[in-house]
């Protein structure tokens, strides 16, 4: 049985997830609590292997089935060899990204269904499911706007309408588990959203999940 905490945060690239998920790292760790932070696609040295294989954009005759594939194999070795090791220890692990990318990317993006994605996952996964998510909500044409100046991958050179897409994939995840998915609105200042945050993380502290 898991001991820990384990927060996941989603979002479409330049949403502004790779900023916020060191603060949240420093605020748990300033209230004491033992923070691992952690990323998907990777995790360790197989599921970083499998990153760069999917990412790369030399790779357009990946299949799709291939792909929602490779990120649960890394998925997969991330729970069993990082996340539920540190959770059984005590510890909250910090993961950008989990599962509900998958849904919205693979099972909405590419239109593999969601359910399909989920009923692979929930095997990949051993049923593992993150105790709060938080979804950072900005529009596809915003975040496509503000990846654009640096170097993109495979998945981040697709087409607006795939981008959409996976938009609407997370808003239905927010809509079916608002007990679990948090929304925060990402197209404000660094500030606003990390104290929007903070107080997402004081309440599942004061509700005695640790």
């Amino acid at each position: 049985m898991k001991k820990g905490l384990f927060i996941s945060i989603e979002g479409l690239d330049g949403s502004g997830k790779s900023t916020q998920i060191q603060y949240m790292k420093r605020f748990m760790e300033d209230k004491g609590f033992e923070v691992l932070l952690t990323r998907e696609p990777g995790g360790t040295v197989i599921g970083e292997k499998i990153r760069d294989i999917i990412l790369d954009k030399q790779h357009q005759e990946m299949a799709d089935t291939t792909e929602v594939l490779l990120y649960a194999a890394s998925r997969a070795q991330h729970v069993q060899q990082f996340i539920l090791p540190a959770l059984q220890e005590g510890k909250v692990v910090l993961c950008d990204r989990f599962v509900d990318s998958s849904i919205a990317y693979q099972g909405g993006g590419r239109k593999l269904g969601c359910s399909l994605v989920k009923e692979i996952n929930r095997f990949a996964t051993q049923g593992l499911k993150p105790d709060l998510t938080i979804f950072f909500d900005i529009s596809p044409v915003t975040s496509l706007q503000r990846i654009s100046s640096k170097e993109i991958d495979r998945l981040e050179q697709e087409k607006i309408d795939f981008h959409e897409a996976v938009y609407n994939a997370y808003k239905e995840l927010c809509r079916e588990e608002p007990h679990r998915i948090k929304v925060v609105k990402a197209d404000r200042d660094i500030e606003a959203i990390s104290r929007d945050i903070q107080g997402l993380l004081i309440k599942l502290i004061k509700e005695g999940n640790l």
